[in-house]
C-alpha cells in the first residue's frame, strides 16, 4: 500500500474478541464500505510475543522447545492476521495494511505509532478490573500514557 498523505489510524489486534470488536467498530464508524475516499489510512498491527519473553528459562533442550514455540506463535499470529483481513474484506475495506511486529504488545504499539507517524491508535478493552490490570498489565492503559498520538479505547458493551 502506498503512502496516501492521509493521517494514519493504527488498530491493534490480538486473538481476543475485544480487539476484533474494536476493529469492527472502527470500520463501521470511520470507513465507508466500498469507498476509497477515507479520512484515514488504516494499518492493523499485531504484536507477536517473543518466545524467550514467555519462557524466561534456559538449559539443555531449550533450543528445540523455543523453536517449536516460535512456530506456534507464528501460526497463531498468521491466524489472527487472516481473521483481521477477513473482517476487513467482509466490510468491503480492501485498502488495508496489516503488519506483525515482534515484542511485548505495549512497546510494539507505541513503536508502531512512531514508525508510521500515526495520528490515532485504536485498542480494544478487555474490561479488566483494577486487580487484574495490576497483575496482568493493561496494554491500553500503557499506550494511553506512552503513545505519541491520540489513543481510542473501544469497549464492548455489556450484554
Amino acid at each position: 500500500m502506498e503512502k496516501t498523505g492521509k493521517p494514519v489510524m493504527l488498530v491493534a489486534v490480538d486473538e481476543s474478541k475485544h480487539s476484533f470488536y474494536a476493529l469492527e467498530w472502527t470500520l463501521d464508524h470511520f470507513f465507508v464500505p466500498g469507498s476509497t475516499e477515507h479520512q484515514f489510512e488504516l494499518i492493523i498491527v499485531h504484536a507477536q510475543p517473543v518466545p524467550t519473553s514467555i519462557l524466561g528459562l534456559g538449559g539443555p533442550g531449550t533450543a528445540d522447545f523455543v523453536s517449536a514455540l516460535q512456530a506456534d506463535l507464528k501460526r497463531s499470529s498468521n491466524k489472527t492476521v487472516e481473521q483481521a483481513k477477513e473482517l476487513c474484506n467482509s466490510k468491503s475495506m480492501k485498502d488495508v495494511k496489516v503488519e506483525v511486529m515482534e515484542g511485548d504488545a505495549r512497546t510494539v504499539m507505541c513503536d508502531a505509532v512512531v514508525k508510521h507517524n500515526a495520528s490515532i491508535l485504536v485498542l480494544g478493552s478487555h474490561g479488566y478490573g483494577a486487580v487484574k490490570r495490576v497483575v496482568l498489565g493493561s496494554v491500553s492503559d500503557y499506550c494511553a500514557h506512552h503513545a505519541h498520538c491520540s489513543v481510542m479505547i473501544v469497549k464492548k458493551p455489556k450484554q
